[in-house]
């Protein structure tokens, strides 16, 4: 029995590049989504085929979902790239794993084919790029000062001086609360990247120790389980990713006061 480790094994190396066993699943991954994407292209129609019309029936299914965080159609398509994206290669990073025979093929004494939200890094690294994309679009849509108010409040504490001590301990406190948002955009890093490896990687486990003690009809259900699992997983993973992509598009409370006040 192969229990995996927490940290992926290294097949080989590409000059002084590590190549880890969750690295050959996730270029399995975009190669399938590279291929899927290609066919649509080439073979896309208005009376559309049993492929494209399965593609669209999927699509309009998370396009609902997506316009229910959003409430609008318009910021929808405008995230769906990244968030859309981020959905399907999770839900088939967690699939692949689960194909027959992707345990049992082995490279030397080291698993061939690992799930790639197993490796805490890849999953930290695209929780990392999601975040960073939400502030970016943030900048861009809020405006750069504007944003940044939300974490550095220098220019209130800098007002409250000619309002009197009441303003400035006032100021003092927003202040503190940017700070606190500063914290909280760090945590969501490690919160979002440990609910998705943890949830994938006990999974990889509990199959692994099932298929090895008991190899027919008994992991069966637990198959279908970690599928399930799967697709919960890349859902929440997606859903919150737009949520932090529409709060950081949405304009702070305070502009939206000082406009009505003028």
């Amino acid at each position: 029995m192969h229990i995996p480790e927490i940290s992926p094994d290294i097949l080989f190396s590409i000059g002084p590049i590590p190549i880890t066993n969750t690295v050959v699943n996730v270029w399995l991954g975009i190669i399938l989504l590279l291929f899927l994407g290609i066919y649509l292209k080439k073979n896309i129609s208005l009376r559309p085929g049993k492929v494209q019309n399965t593609c669209e029936f999927f699509l309009e299914i998370i396009l609902n979902l997506f316009d229910q965080v959003t409430l609008d159609r318009k910021r929808t398509l405008k995230f769906l790239p990244i968030v859309g994206t981020v959905f399907i290669f999770i839900l088939l990073s967690n699939w692949l794993g689960l194909m027959p025979g992707t345990g049992s093929l082995m490279y030397g004494d080291k698993m061939f084919f690992r799930p790639a939200n197993t490796d805490f890094n890849m999953v930290a690294v695209m929780t990392l790029c999601v975040l960073l994309a939400s502030h970016l679009y943030g900048l861009l849509t809020v405006g750069v000062f504007t944003y940044l108010g939300k974490f550095i409040q220098i220019k209130n504490v800098w007002l409250s001086l000619k309002k009197g001590p009441l303003a400035i301990f006032s100021a003092l406190i927003e202040m503190g609360v940017g700070f606190i948002e500063i914290i909280s955009e760090m945590a969501k890093v490690l919160s979002l990247s440990f609910r998705l490896f943890g949830n994938v990687f006990a999974g990889e486990i509990l199959i692994t120790v099932m298929s090895s003690l008991v190899s027919f009809l008994v992991p069966t259900p637990f198959m279908f389980l970690e599928i399930l699992v799967g697709l919960v997983q890349a859902g929440v993973f997606a859903i919150l990713s737009l949520v932090y992509l529409s709060i950081a598009t949405s304009q702070p409370h305070s502009s939206d006061e000082s406009a009505i006040a003028h």
